[in-house]
């Protein structure tokens, strides 16, 4: 899922973390392979079932929920492995405790959860394995594009996706209904939709945002930006390119109309609000449906999904919103038994764990299986959700990449562009501001930077 906000303090920390892969990266000091696996043997898809059958330990480091039930299961078919799994906290404060271990060169797990934005900043230090040597450049095209994407670079392999979040718009059928709003096809038609709603009752909005630096990017790739553009060291940050400005012009339409509202993601008050129908849509990714089941359930029954507002009217181009891989470290001494578990967990039994408990897939057998087709949750009124955001993944606009810092950027989005949503400067100029900081930043950390 996106992250939320960052205080000064975290900021602090991921920074830290930022300088040190950066550092690594530029100084090319990605960690030497473990003897024992220096030979090619050591690094094939034979090698991954001998380490399976042989068996050993595994430190896995992530925090999403079902790999408890999925660790269960791997145990159970290959006895011989025990996996620890630990929690040392979600996003920002992951990345740091794991950057930590990199560089101290010791703790650090074989296997690691990385969210796809925070992947480059790793892989290009050299601190994640590549997975080709195992065969994983043979599951192009069993994931969809966006997520495969995420974990490769040329024809390395970085991590094997675990979910995906091609986006969709959710909304509060009730809602539309009582204030006379069609569900909006296009930008402009949301825009519109967002007027009719508020003038209906003052209390109540289409959407709430107060300034979420992966929503904003996302918004941004839908609509054709290519702010970020990466070749090894050499980066070009242009939040002035066409996508970009297409994106803070519609919404800053809605920022000025007092359209949107400025309640923080996450919060009690953002859940009660989705539950009672006064937040009345979301545009966020496919893993959201369980997210308002457990915590907007008074609204059972009222919400829909349908297809992403769009630019071009009858076009199918989305973006992907959150998801994670898991992606084996540089530093690990048992790759291959570590991607044994990736197999399992990501391409094996593990995907239906987590399909069983209401997440998103990431593979296209089950985006296109027709029994996850035809599912048709109470919550959503027995509609046939999967449909429409499977079809939401297959029209993921290609081409989009992270910055190799995107962490670092994403914690200071608050204090650039998140101005906009107080009304202390307009979204153009805190583009422009967010724009200077990533240049600055890279720049300071050795990187060459192009704007």
């Amino acid at each position: 899922m996106p992250l939320g906000k960052f205080s000064s303090h975290r900021r602090a920390r991921v920074a830290l973390a930022v300088t040190g892969v950066a550092a690594a990266a530029l100084a090319g000091c990605a960690t030497a392979p473990d003897a024992g696996l220096a030979a090619g043997a050591a690094l094939s898809p034979e090698a991954v079932t001998s380490a399976l059958e042989e068996g050993g330990d595994l430190l896995v480091w992530a925090w999403e929920p079902t790999l408890d039930e999925v660790v269960e299961g791997f145990e159970a078919e290959y006895p011989n492995v025990d996996v620890e799994l630990a929690n040392v906290g979600t996003g920002n404060d992951h990345y740091v405790v794991l950057q930590n271990a990199i560089s101290a060169g010791s703790g650090v797990p074989d296997v690691a959860q990385v969210e796809y934005y925070a992947l480059p900043q790793f892989s290009i230090s050299g601190s994640l394995a590549d997975l080709t040597p195992f065969g994983a450049g043979d599951l192009d095209g069993a994931y969809s594009p966006g997520t495969w994407g995420a974990v490769t670079d040329g024809d390395a392999v970085y991590g094997l996706p675990m979910d995906s979040g091609p986006m969709a718009l959710f909304y509060n059928a009730e809602t539309f209904y009582e204030a006379g709003v069609e569900v909006p096809a296009t930008w402009d038609e949301f825009v519109e939709a967002a007027r009719k709603i508020h003038a209906y009752d003052a209390g109540t909005h289409i959407i709430a945002d107060d300034g979420n630096a992966g929503f904003a990017t996302s918004m941004i790739w839908q609509a054709g930006g290519r702010p970020f553009t990466v070749d090894g060291t050499t980066v070009t940050v242009n939040l002035a390119d066409e996508g970009s400005a297409r994106f803070a012009a519609m919404w800053q339409r809605l920022l000025d109309e007092h359209l949107v509202a400025n309640v923080p993601e996450w919060s009690d008050e953002w859940f009660q609000r989705l539950g009672d129908g006064t937040i009345a849509a979301l545009v966020t990714g496919a893993w959201m449906p369980a997210n308002l089941e457990s915590g907007a359930a008074p609204a059972s029954g009222d919400w829909r999904v349908a297809p992403m507002p769009q630019w071009t009217e009858g076009a199918n181009e989305t973006a992907e919103n959150g998801g994670s891989a898991l992606s084996i470290t540089e530093a690990s001494e048992k790759k291959a038994l570590a991607y044994g578990f990736l197999q399992y967990a990501n391409a094996g039994d593990g995907v239906q764990v987590r399909l069983d408990h209401g997440n998103f897939p990431a593979t296209t057998a089950d985006l296109t299986s027709p029994e996850f087709l035809a599912k048709e949750p109470a919550y959503f009124g027995g509609q046939r959700i999967n449909e429409v955001l499977s079809a939401s993944a297959t029209g993921v606009v290609e081409g989009w990449q992270y910055l190799p810092y995107q962490v670092y950027a994403n914690s200071v989005f608050p204090d650039t562009v998140g101005q906009a949503y107080t009304g202390s400067a307009s979204l153009a100029d805190g583009l422009v501001a967010w724009e200077e900081s990533m240049v600055a930043y890279g720049r300071n950390q050795g990187f060459t930077v192009r704007e």
